[in-house]
């Protein structure tokens, strides 16, 4: 059965690519099942890789093919452009078989964009077994220089000659055995016409083998500073203004099998974020499996101390003190930072804000969780009642007030759940304001310390925790702009155990925003931006509301893996979908938030709104 529907859905995907006059109609037809097809893909994990495999193959045909006629438009664009800046590629070289390096030299050969230079640099291969081959390139075009080093000095020495050679206005970083798309150099040139003062520019990337075949694509998301201190993401292609190279003096040695990490760290603080740019499209073919292993693949383990080691003396150099760099539990290849502590007595406060009517044995759970298994002394919790009746939810809120750490607050009238959380911030005593709903259970006690690291840093507004619902799958890790219209979770309903595409349910990452079902932040943060909006949102969407409002003073809004809780979603109220006043609150959203919406930084383009997860758009 799982075989039949993956072939099923790839021979859609093939029909589509050859009837693009149907894809619009047929994709809105087969909206409302969207969600429950993203379920069952989630609940088949084979199935699904399966089916991404075939639609990767489908989406190049459809949307990474270019004939004759694109190839002639893209001179066309080329011959309009104002400033056609050299472009330095950079490529150190130890040992490579020439067949392979070949393959490299000819694919930039072969680019639609013909201002660029070869700066290639051997580090000293043994018997000097590419002489002949690049005297050869390099008398039969004059773009192509080289040189060998008298003695290696690892990759790091050899990629700082490279750069020294380079005389362009920007340079790329290529290894001795990948391969370039044919417009990727095009790409770069168009980006810098529009942006010509970027400073660090990426693109995604694939994977191929000796055949030639692609598959493994890393779609990458916009500039996430905290993602590149879990893996360093913009890997290829990454292309560096020269002159901030010249200012950062290259790649540093100790780095060996990191060295890009640890230029990249240093590089995106120097450039600062508005001069770094992502390009959404496949640019770059990174050799895998080949006869000779590449560094990563033969020294993984030196590779990883490298990467760590890097973003250790990063955070270092940003003044960050105490912090530990240590594998990703879920993910080891990369890495988890545990941010220190604030260094105060006594420890930073945290008012927890809980809304609640009725449901005894809910609020029960939740307050267990947080008064006796949540590792935090310093907290005070303030229940907002909003007209409980029942006998059991009045005897439990009784007998909750004898803690000191608690407050009952009583609200009565129509649920308003951005008012009930306005109020409460208006008595609240903490540093840190945690909005958590009262369907929330704790599953380990050091959940809060996780969250408040990230709260307290500056850069920082708004902080999101893993939720799982009961049956262990995934609920919530952070929310993608535009899904149903004005926002949904990402990876709903993945196996608790995954790892997510390319780590992402494994590592700490920037969002567009996160649930306030369990939702940390500064109070300074939250009174800044003015609370939630309890006039236009009162029940729905108040939470990527004030993500989206935060966000436009600056701060950025994370979600860590690492601070996990149980969330028994809507179990308290059901669903708002056919509530009155929804529909209200779902279109000031599009009216408020319109362009937002459509232009997710942490999206990328190439997949489908209507399942953040990962399925492509064809």
């Amino acid at each position: 059965m799982s075989g039949a529907l993956a072939a099923s859905v790839s021979a859609l995907g093939g029909f589509l690519a050859r009837h693009p006059a149907m894809k619009a109609g047929l994709r809105q037809a087969l909206r409302p099942a969207l969600p429950l097809l993203g379920r069952a893909l989630a609940a088949h994990p084979r199935l699904d890789a399966a089916r991404q495999a075939a639609l990767y193959q489908r989406w190049i045909a459809a949307r990474d093919t270019r004939d004759e006629a694109a190839r002639h438009a893209i001179r066309r664009q080329i011959a309009g452009f104002a400033w056609r800046p050299l472009i330095s590629v950079a490529m150190p070289a130890y040992a490579t078989p020439p067949g392979l390096l070949q393959a490299a030299i000819a694919s930039l050969q072969a680019q639609l964009y013909p201002d660029w230079e070869l700066c290639l640099v051997d580090d000293a291969s043994p018997g000097d077994p590419l002489a002949a081959l690049l005297d050869q390139a390099a008398a039969a075009d004059p773009r192509i220089r080289w040189q060998r080093r008298p003695r290696n000095g690892g990759i790091a020495e050899a990629s700082n000659s490279a750069l020294a050679m380079a005389r362009g206005d920007v340079v790329a970083l290529m290894d001795h055995d990948d391969v370039l798309a044919e417009h990727a150099l095009f790409e770069i040139s168009s980006l810098l016409q529009r942006a010509p003062d970027a400073a660090v520019i990426y693109s995604d990337e694939d994977k191929i083998d000796a055949a030639g075949r692609r598959s493994d694509p890393y779609f990458k998301p916009g500039f996430d500073p905290d993602l590149l201190l879990g893996q360093n993401y913009l890997n290829h292609l990454t292309v560096y203004r020269r002159s901030l190279l010249q200012r950062l003096g290259g790649f540093r040695r100790g780095f060996d099998g990191s060295q890009d990490h640890d230029l990249a760290l240093r590089a995106t603080a120097l450039a600062g974020a508005a001069r770094i740019h992502h390009i959404p499209k496949i640019l770059y073919h990174w050799r895998r499996g080949g006869a000779v292993a590449s560094f990563s693949e033969g020294a993984a383990a030196r590779c990883q101390a490298a990467s760590r080691a890097a973003v250790a003396a990063h955070l270092s150099a940003q003044g960050i003190t105490g912090a530990e760099v240590v594998p990703a539990p879920r993910a080891p290849l990369w890495n988890r930072v545990i941010f220190p502590l604030p260094a105060r007595p006594p420890r930073v406060s945290v008012s927890v804000i809980v809304p609640t009517r009725d449901r005894a044995a809910l609020l029960a759970r939740c307050m267990d969780g947080l008064l006796h298994r949540t590792e935090w002394d310093e907290i005070e919790i303030i229940i907002v009642d909003n007209d409980s009746r029942e006998a059991a939810t009045l005897a439990l809120m009784g007998a909750l007030a004898m803690d000191p750490r608690v407050t009952i607050l009583r609200i009565p009238g129509a649920f308003n759940y951005s008012a009930l959380n306005n109020a409460a911030a208006r008595i609240a005593c903490g540093d840190l304001l945690l909005l958590l709903n009262n369907d929330i259970d704790v599953l380990h006690p050091g959940w809060l310390a996780e969250m408040v690291r990230h709260a307290t840093r500056p850069e920082i507004g708004a902080v999101g925790a893993r939720l799982l619902y009961a049956d262990g799958r995934v609920q919530h890790a952070g929310v993608s702009l535009g899904a149903g219209g004005v926002a949904g979770h990402r990876h709903a309903f993945a196996r608790g155990d995954d790892t997510g595409y390319w780590g992402s349910l494994a590592l700490t990452r920037s969002h567009a925003a996160v649930t306030g079902a369990c939702l940390l932040l500064r109070r300074s943060v939250f009174e800044d931006v003015g609370g939630l909006d309890e006039t236009r949102l009162p029940i729905a969407f108040n939470d990527v509301d004030l993500c989206l409002r935060i966000r436009e003073t600056g701060l950025r809004v994370v979600c860590t893996p690492f601070a996990e809780l149980l969330h028994l979603e809507s179990a308290s109220r059901g669903s708002d979908r056919h509530r009155p006043g929804f529909r209200a609150e779902h279109d000031w959203m599009r009216r408020r938030w319109g362009k937002a919406l459509i232009n997710d930084p942490y999206h990328n383009r190439n997949f489908a709104r209507s399942n953040p997860t990962g399925i492509l758009e064809i």
